[in-house]
């Protein structure tokens, strides 16, 4: 519960910067129980994929942090008990550990059957799958009465594993561009699960959610700013973590960021135009981004002139973009708000690396997921700005014009929104505890 509390109180302190979103005028507005509930998944599912799929590297790996990583893992399956309990009860949400828990832990069998070239191993790590796969599909077709067709229980968990399982193995036969792109689809994948399931649980219990809906127009905004929030701060941890470590696929993980930032000027373009996705790509890049990996080559040569100068283009970052969201959002985001939260976050950053350069890896995994949870609380006030800002583009039935499908929660189509129900549930209750490590 320690870490709990620890992300609740990173966003706690981001709403204190800015007024909260629940004193905005007016009906429309991106705090409501629905969207809060979409904003809690949005973190918690999102969170799991990036533990999962780097506790898979690290392991692969054999990287001194890779326990660490494991720990929090596990601790984002914990904190997401409690969440499947406040919905369904403590005793739907017992019977869905209990099956976890006598699971046996396939993520190092698929480690190991790399490593030795084990094909077999490998069999035995797949036949695990399908086994968890169809024990589980057929317990949510029972668990929900039929509403939740056997077949598509089972076909969205397989699809989970596949997502996980393509990002390792490109990773292991060092296709790391391909491996990156499928961490970014995966990790966008996770938002689209988060709106299904939120908004079926708002469907299934109205009352509880005060009659609110999970996927109204600032609801999606609010969800597709925690995504580009998110992603930047996870993606950034990374790049610095593999530039310290002088990993072969670093150039992909800043080729992943270049991605990123492509996908967030275009979402700045379709709210503020062309000029001023110009604007924030310069501010966003030059002494931002840029900045991050003059820290690590600061770091490296034991520079200390390099890196404070490294440190001073990130608080001219902060200033910067500070006063760029300030103008853009003709100051419903006040100025000196966003600058701090800015410089919030680049210090959680800055703390993240410092910790696992000097191999405090615990110490360094804690502070990655309060960052992480900070950015969630960057996503309700921007977006609170934004809406407060625009109300009409964002009233209860109506999208802005020409909102760019990145790919991410609430802008792109869905397959099957029991498929990706199903896997909601799965997800939220498990976590990594499908990774249990072995004894």
């Amino acid at each position: 519960m320690k870490n709990v509390k620890r992300i609740l109180i990173s966003l706690l302190a981001i709403m204190m910067l800015v007024p909260s979103v629940a004193m905005a005028n007016g009906t429309t507005t991106v705090k409501t129980p629905g969207s809060d509930l979409r904003a809690t998944l949005d973190q918690l599912l999102s969170e799991h994929f990036v533990l999962a799929t780097t506790y898979m590297m690290k392991s692969y790996d054999e990287a001194p942090d890779r326990d660490a990583v494991w720990e929090k893992l596990d601790q984002n399956a914990a904190d997401m008990t409690p969440a499947i309990a406040s919905v369904y009860g403590e005793e739907a949400a017992k019977q869905f550990e209990e099956i976890f828990r006598g699971h046996n832990d396939y993520a190092d069998g698929f480690v190991e059957a790399a490593k030795n070239n084990d094909e077999e191993a490998r069999k035995m790590a797949e036949q695990e799958v399908d086994e968890f796969v169809n024990e589980f599909g057929s317990f949510l077709a029972t668990a929900t009465e039929g509403n939740l067709p056997e077949d598509a229980a089972k076909q969205v968990l397989a699809a989970h594993e596949e997502d996980v399982l393509k990002v390792f193995d490109h990773y292991v036969n060092e296709e790391y561009q391909q491996s990156y792109q499928a961490f970014r689809d995966g990790f966008h994948r996770m938002f689209d699960i988060s709106e299904a399931l939120s908004s079926a649980i708002v469907t299934q219990m109205p009352d509880k959610f005060e009659q609110t809906k999970a996927d109204t127009p600032a609801a999606d905004l609010r969800s597709n700013l925690n995504a580009l929030a998110s992603e930047h701060f996870a993606l950034a941890v990374l790049e610095m973590q593999k530039g310290y470590n002088q990993s072969a696929d670093y150039d992909f993980v800043t080729w992943a960021e270049n991605e990123h930032t492509a996908e967030f000027k275009a979402a700045i373009a379709s709210l503020y135009g062309e000029e001023g996705a110009a604007q924030f790509e310069k501010v966003w890049q030059q002494d931002h981004i840029n900045a991050q990996s003059d820290v690590v080559t600061a770091t490296l040569e034991e520079d200390e002139e390099a890196r404070q100068m490294a440190e001073d283009s990130l608080m001219t970052f902060a200033e910067d973009f500070g006063a760029f969201l300030a103008t853009a959002t003709e100051g419903n985001l006040p100025e000196d708000a966003a600058t701090e939260a800015v410089w919030k976050h680049e210090e959680q950053v800055l703390q993240t690396f410092d910790q696992y350069v000097s191999e405090d890896y615990a110490a360094s995994y804690d502070t990655f997921r309060e960052g992480y949870g900070f950015m969630f609380g960057i996503g309700e006030t921007l977006g609170d700005a934004i809406v407060k800002q625009m109300p009409d583009q964002f009233a209860q039935d109506q999208m802005p014009e020409e909102m760019p499908d990145t790919g991410m929660g609430g802008m792109s189509d869905h397959n099957s929104t029991l498929i990706w129900t199903a896997f909601g549930l799965f997800a939220l209750v498990s976590a990594g505890i499908v990774y249990r490590k072995k004894a």
